[in-house]
């Protein structure tokens, strides 16, 4: 890989903190291939947000970052006149991005906005989202979602993210965006011509935007299992949402990536090893041999059951797989 694109929530922090090894990984990568970061959350600038990163101790400049709100004013240009008024539904992230495109930034439909674009920021309201409505009840107004994230993770949990605010307008006006951020193809188009390269990586965790967006755009991708989405999250994903590699955390990045032994039985019985966990399946049940190391059992049982291509609710699948959960 010469090329690393890397999410950030759930990835290299949560909220404030750091997320163990991501730092000291992300360093160690960039050493050989060039690192760039890649984000749905509207809610910041790209010069906030390398600021974040330094903070933690890497080494980062605003061009090393691509926010959902630059993928979206690039669709912004595509769809109305430059010089524009745009009514913006978000923060300083987005309005920000949005003037220096030289579009006119308003707050209000009274101004018969050309566009209305719509980011997250956690200072949005009913009066905010009303106003979007109001120039949205114009069928002929373009509407750019920066993203469709239904949740973000912070310190004390997981919170609603912009796909809900989105959803509340929606529900007002009848019909849906286009939409910038993963898992559509704007912002990965954005970060290949920023960052270039002929061997991209895409590190997320998420599966239904970071995996299945690397996924549509052909990019090799790893699911990291320090932000939304575990274990039986990983066995049920469908075949457009299924990472390359699963990976504990970012430490992963430099070690030799296991392989999966299989074999069938006369009988039918197929099964998946990985270092020291073996499962099997037969027909609709899938079972645990040999219990080995955590993220090898997973990386085993998605073997099996990815490739059966049995649906997993039709399947009797043994809890230590996804520990019980």
């Amino acid at each position: 890989m010469d090329v690393v694109l890397t999410d950030l929530d759930g990835v290299v922090y949560r909220g404030r903190n750091a997320i163990p090894h991501a730092v000291e990984a992300l360093t160690r990568a960039s050493l050989s291939a060039r690192v760039g970061y890649i984000t749905n959350n509207a809610s910041r600038r790209p010069v906030d947000v390398a600021e974040h990163l330094e903070r933690y101790g890497l080494e980062v400049s605003e061009d090393d970052v691509v926010t959902s709100s630059q993928a979206g004013v690039r669709l912004l240009e595509t769809l109305v006149p430059a010089g524009s008024t745009v009514l913006v539904t978000g923060g300083l992230g987005l309005t920000s991005i949005v003037e220096a495109a030289g579009f006119t930034v308003t707050s209000s439909a009274e101004d018969s906005p050309a566009a209305v674009i719509q980011g997250f920021s956690p200072d949005l309201g009913w009066t905010h989202l009303a106003e979007a409505s109001f120039a949205l009840a114009d069928p002929d107004v373009p509407w750019v979602a920066t993203n469709m994230d239904w949740s973000i993770p912070v310190e004390r949990g997981i919170a609603p993210g912009n796909g809900t605010l989105v959803s509340a307008v929606h529900q007002a006006v009848g019909r849906m965006p286009v939409v910038a951020g993963k898992p559509e193809r704007p912002i990965f188009d954005a970060a290949l011509a920023r960052f270039g390269g002929e061997h991209p990586l895409f590190i997320g965790d998420r599966l239904d935007t970071d995996i299945k967006g690397a996924n549509d755009v052909g990019i090799p991708s790893v699911l990291v299992l320090t932000g939304i989405d575990k274990a039986k999250q990983v066995l049920a994903a469908d075949q457009r949402s299924r990472p390359t590699y699963i990976l504990g955390d970012l430490r992963g990045l430099s070690e030799p990536y296991p392989v999966t032994i299989r074999r069938e039985d006369p009988d039918g019985t197929r099964y998946a090893t990985v270092g020291d966990a073996t499962v099997a399946m037969r027909g609709h049940v899938v079972r645990v041999l040999d219990d080995g190391d955590a993220l090898d059992l997973l990386r085993a049982g998605t073997a099996l059951i990815w490739e059966s291509g049995l649906a997993i609710y039709g399947l009797d699948v043994d809890p230590k797989l996804y520990g019980g959960e």
